[in-house]
């Protein structure tokens, strides 16, 4: 049993770690709530100290703000269909016996590893390169024109190349998930005369709901800060601005400090209202 003198020494210890996590959370986001509430912009050699919130009624009201929301939602649930629906078709796949599994399952978590911006410029030149991409030429064996994926579908596009970085991460966590189910239960079913629909939609799929909640919650926080495939790939044109990618271009494409930062704040708000929300139905799940 833990004594006050080993309670007091632990505390001493870690206190060191949570001073410099406190300090490199709240200082960048104590800084941007500062410049929220200013009229920064450094080109024009202009800061107002305290303007009130006229950058957060910009932002809010400018014509961007409600088509990146809504991009930004079409891209996380484009991306999470895929990263589930694949993720739950793999996991099946990779828990039966096969040759070579541990191979395969090394090698199907290995896109989720590739940096984001070198994942975006390998789709974007070697798959989707209109001239030369491997799609075209695909496209031109068949005696079809290429199809230029990047500006005649880029949110799709986009979807795409993120899910395929997110498929291994769903498929781990569902993975472990089908390997707890006990195989007693899918053996009783098929004495039953179970087809394999029905056993995948009675058993194995109600198995597997906390774990698709759990990546439906985990992907979806860090999806909603999509950027660098976005500015890799299409410079947020063609109707692929999220909420992140408009933050970026207020602040160093229009230089205007203050409406990013409040642009920011708002981000944060909105990211954080949906975690509790995701956070909520998680907790729920479980405790069922």
């Amino acid at each position: 049993m833990a004594t006050e003198h080993s309670k007091s020494s632990a505390r001493i210890m870690i206190a060191p770690a949570v001073f410099v996590l406190l300090v490199w959370m709240l200082v960048p986001l104590c800084m941007t709530l500062y410049f929220s509430f200013a009229d920064y912009r450094p080109l024009r050699a202009t800061f107002d100290a305290w303007i009130g919130f006229d950058n957060y009624v910009s932002f809010l009201t400018s014509s961007s703000f409600l088509s990146s929301v809504v991009t930004t939602l079409q891209m996380v649930a484009g991306i999470l269909v895929i990263t589930i629906g694949g993720g739950v078709m793999l996991a099946l796949l990779l828990d039966q016996p096969m040759f070579g599994q541990g191979i395969v399952r090394i090698l199907v978590i290995g896109p989720f590893f590739v940096m984001p911006t070198v994942s975006a410029l390998v789709w974007k030149n070697m798959f989707f390169n209109v001239d030369n991409g491997l799609f075209s030429y695909l496209f031109k064996f068949f005696g079809a024109q290429p199809y230029d994926f990047l500006s005649q579908a880029p949110l799709l596009s986009i979807i795409v190349i993120v899910a395929w970085q997110w498929l291994p991460f769903a498929t781990l966590i569902l993975l472990t998930a089908v390997q707890s189910l006990s195989s007693e239960q899918i053996e009783a079913a098929e004495m039953d005369g179970a087809s394999p629909l029905s056993r995948f939609w009675h058993i194995i799929l109600p198995h597997l709901s906390r774990a698709i909640t759990v990546v439906i919650l985990i992907q979806t926080i860090f999806l909603l800060s999509i950027f660098a495939e976005i500015f890799v790939t299409t410079n947020g044109a063609f109707g692929t601005r999220t909420l992140t990618y408009l933050v970026y271009q207020r602040v160093l494409e229009s230089q205007n400090i203050g409406l990013g930062s409040a642009g920011g704040i708002i981000a944060v708000i909105l990211a954080n209202i949906v975690a509790i929300f995701l956070m909520r139905i998680v907790g729920k799940n479980l405790d069922n």
